[in-house]
């Protein structure tokens, strides 16, 4: 059984969903990349919760506006 799990995908993708309504797709796209370090940061530091990781996500952004 070769499974993969990856705690990243739903808050990413919600991450998007909300960016997608707010009519920042383009810029969400374009700061994927350092997005997914702060998430990878906090997943080493040993957060688990994928509720936290989306809310946590969604601050680094609106405090990281260009």
């Amino acid at each position: 059984m070769n499974a993969q799990i990856n705690i990243f995908e739903k808050p990413i993708e919600r991450i998007r969903k909300t960016c997608d309504l707010m009519g920042l797709g383009p810029d969400f796209e374009q700061r994927l990349p350092e997005l997914e370090t702060y998430l990878e940061g906090l997943v080493a530091d040993g957060e688990t919760s994928e509720d936290r990781l989306t809310a946590n996500g969604l601050i680094f952004l609106s405090g990281n506006t260009k």
